[in-house]
């Protein structure tokens, strides 16, 4: 009687574990059940997978691509690392001041000149000062944006059409200058009427815009510019609300290079040196390079942890393509995916499982699997020299972020730090969880979900609040 007692507490209790697997029942819930999901968590502390379920199937990560882009720029240049951007003279300076040749603007990929993020608002007037400090009084020539350590793509190929021409998918060039965007300041009238274009924040000399855009009843910026890099030309379609004195929408600057040399020129002028010629980013097939003053941006750790923490795309694409540099003389998006894939696969990762096409994770043709990213976060919190930098980068889960929400109020709000990643039909997260009993590293990646982004992020906080009490088991997925 006692054994049969004792067989039907064991089958009881083997099925009620079998029933609150959370991943079992992570991956049949309603929600989830079609979808395309890669997902691991292990034990930090020992390497022990407790938790998987296709773990090595590539899903496309959305914005989580850019723990790839940061730990990468981390460990080959260092956190120490300051992007640099040199005014050159190509000519001589006479004894009454006159530089008889052209001023060079000669880019280093500085995601921060001018930048809203970091760096120094007032950089302009800085070089004012160090052109003066040079002895230059009047220029006879040119100023002139070299722009040409990164190659002529500008817009990552890979990038959709209806993306390419928005604030976030800038161009990337060696020269960046203002986050690469400008505001669009509309006034709209009634419901089916054309918005007017009332000012434009910068001002870009000769942009012009084909505004097919609508007023409509809608309360949110449905918005979009499209156009090509270095071309003035932006059409706008979409929609943005009714009756509006003013409403600000934000697009790319085609030419941020150009911009630049004008905005300088401009400022040089303004403080009584002049310059003869036009500004320009038609750098001559050679020229000198006396260096007259270099500009550094603030560190590596500075820009990865806006990059990370804020989910900063320009930032992201704009070390992504200087990394191209270790093993070319001028950047391209090729030559960075060449270096990062080298560098972790010389780091035991399998890189099978990475199809990198960008840095920050727009590129609907970017896949990651879960292995690879809780591989890569395993190497930057226990071998990494950069691990702290590393860490500190990312978002606190009901704190900081892009996580601000994620968690909040609930027993894990501070004790996760994550990358998110979010696109249509895409939401992922990737990093670590802090309990005091264990540390967990982890990665959830969801496409494809039948329910919106809202919905899918609930089930994602379920999961990860049901693997922080659960006991430290391996929990593999009979689902397929």
């Amino acid at each position: 009687m006692r054994i049969n007692q004792l067989i039907i507490l064991l089958f009881v209790s083997s099925s009620l574990m079998f029933a609150v697997n959370p991943v079992t029942d992570f991956a049949s819930n309603k929600l989830l059940k079609n979808a395309n999901i890669s997902l691991l968590v292990k034990d930090l502390n020992n390497g022990k997978t407790l938790y998987d379920f296709r773990s090595k199937n590539s899903t496309v990560p959305a914005s989580t691509m850019k723990l790839v882009t940061t730990a990468t720029a981390l460990e080959l240049l260092g956190p120490d690392f300051h992007f640099e951007t040199k005014l050159e003279i190509d000519g001589s300076i006479n004894s009454q001041g006159v530089l008889n040749g052209n001023l060079i603007i000669r880019g280093g990929g500085d995601p921060t000149l001018g930048s809203e993020k970091l760096g120094d608002p007032e950089f302009l007037n800085k070089w004012v000062v160090e052109v003066k400090k040079a002895g230059i009084s009047k220029i006879n020539g040119q100023i002139i944006a070299d722009a040409g350590l990164y190659n002529q793509e500008g817009v990552n190929p890979f990038w959709t059409w209806e993306d390419i021409g928005n604030y976030y998918a800038a161009g990337v060039y060696g020269i960046s200058y203002l986050d690469n965007s400008c505001r669009v300041i509309f006034r709209s009238g009634h419901a089916g009427t054309i918005p007017e274009i009332i000012r434009i924040n910068p001002v870009i000399p000769g942009l012009t815009f084909e505004n097919h855009l609508l007023s409509t009843k809608i309360a949110f910026d449905s918005c979009y510019f499209y156009g090509a890099p270095h071309l003035n030309l932006r059409s706008i379609y979409g929609e943005i609300p009714a009756d509006r004195d003013e409403f600000t929408v934000k697009c790319d600057i085609p030419n941020p290079a150009l911009l630049l040399t004008q905005n300088f020129t401009k400022a040089l002028i303004e403080n009584k040196i002049e310059v003869v010629g036009q500004a320009s980013d038609i750098v001559p097939a050679k020229y000198t390079s006396n260096i007259i003053y270099s500009h550094l941006s603030p560190p590596l750790s500075e820009i990865v942890k806006e990059t990370n923490i804020k989910s900063n795309n320009h930032y992201a694409e704009q070390i992504f393509r200087y990394l191209a540099l270790k093993d070319n003389s001028i950047a391209s998006t090729a030559g960075a995916i060449k270096v990062i894939k080298s560098f972790w696969k010389s780091k035991g990762l399998d890189v099978d499982q990475l199809f990198q096409y960008d840095g920050c994770g727009l590129s609907p043709m970017d896949a990651v699997s879960a292995e690879f990213f809780v591989d890569l976060l395993t190497y930057m919190r226990t071998k990494s020299q950069n691990k702290d930098v590393f860490f500190n980068s990312l978002p606190v889960s009901g704190e900081s972020g892009t996580l601000v929400d994620f968690l909040s109020k609930s027993t894990l709000q501070g004790k996760v730090h994550a990358k998110s990643g979010t696109i249509t039909r895409v939401k992922c997260y990737a990093g670590y969880i802090d309990l005091k009993e264990k540390n967990l590293v982890f990665a959830v990646m969801v496409n494809n979900a039948n329910g919106n982004s809202k919905a899918v992020t609930k089930k994602i906080e379920e999961f990860l609040l049901k693997i922080s009490t659960s006991p430290k088991r391996l929990k593999k997925s009979k689902l397929k």
